[in-house]
């Protein structure tokens, strides 16, 4: 990485905290199953009735901005919840209405979904989503098209790369930034647990929690390294429990140790990196 292709403010990397306020959508709720197992609905809605409070108070300690990505179904109905996100300073992006898989769906659901949860997101919380995770981290090759009509600049949901690029749309370079995470920065990789049957679908044990700790820190140390945006897959379910939740405090210290790193919303990694100048860094496609 040159010194002309740094971060702003001079910074070596990228930090964007992002996590994923599911609720208890999924495939579930979309077949209809889960009004039959209330264990399964109070799993899922511990994360923006209880877990949430948490973590924004963590967040507010450190002074870092996060986004949230929310299914639609669940703005609706935690709007209160959903609202203290924003009136924390935090970004609220776009996670499905019932945290569908985009693959599965036609062209035409998918732009049901999208202008369905724009319409949603501007009722409740004032404003249109800018940013989108696809909820299975896949989609259509026609998505990325969507997104853009739906007034989505940027996404977080592929893993194919260390740094931000524009997506490729119809052969020309598009306007859709995409800010790439990585599986093994997603907290369900090693907490998600749930009995008879797993639920979510998970490890049969969960990972130790000093052991993931050690992982995540030398997964950014090596993003900071390289000069990388690194991002994360969390849930407020699973990284929202009392322990857990002291686990991320100590990740958020190691990644605020560090001098020379950008915290941002993911709107903001997306604007920045659509601005540069650099020739085959910022503006280019992935390489």
């Amino acid at each position: 990485m040159t010194n002309g292709d740094r971060w702003p403010n001079d910074a070596r990397s990228c930090v964007a905290l992002a996590f994923d306020l599911d609720g208890p959508t999924g495939p579930q709720m979309i077949d209809g199953s889960i009004w039959g197992s209330p264990r399964r609905f109070c799993l899922g809605g511990y994360g923006p009735f209880r877990a949430l409070p948490r973590i924004l108070g963590i967040l507010a300690r450190f002074q870092l901005p996060a986004t949230f990505f929310v299914p639609a179904w669940v703005v609706e109905h935690w709007p209160r919840e959903c609202e203290s996100i924003v009136g924390h300073g935090h970004e609220v992006a776009h996670h499905g209405y019932m945290h569908e898989c985009f693959w599965d769906l036609t062209v035409q659901e998918q732009h049901d979904v999208l202008g369905k949860s724009q319409a949603i997101f501007e009722r409740v919380l004032g404003a249109r989503a800018v940013g989108f995770r696809a909820p299975t981290g896949d989609w259509h090759l026609q998505t990325p098209r969507l997104l853009l009509e739906h007034g989505i600049s940027y996404s977080s949901s592929m893993r194919d790369d260390d740094r931000p690029y524009r997506h490729v749309i119809n052969g020309s370079l598009s306007e859709l930034v995409e800010i790439p995470a990585r599986v093994d920065m997603d907290d369900y990789s090693c907490f998600a647990y749930f009995r008879d049957p797993d639920f979510p679908p998970g490890q049969d044990r969960i990972a130790s929690y000093r052991l993931t700790l050690d992982n995540w820190c030398r997964e950014f140390d090596g993003f900071h390294e390289v000069g990388g945006c690194f991002t994360t897959i969390f849930h407020p379910e699973v990284s929202g429990t009392p322990g857990r939740a002291i686990v991320l405090e100590q990740l958020l210290q190691h990644l605020t140790g560090q001098a020379g790193v950008w915290f941002a919303r993911g709107g903001e990694v997306a604007t920045w990196w659509r601005s540069g100048t650099v020739a085959g860094g910022r503006t280019g496609a992935r390489r």
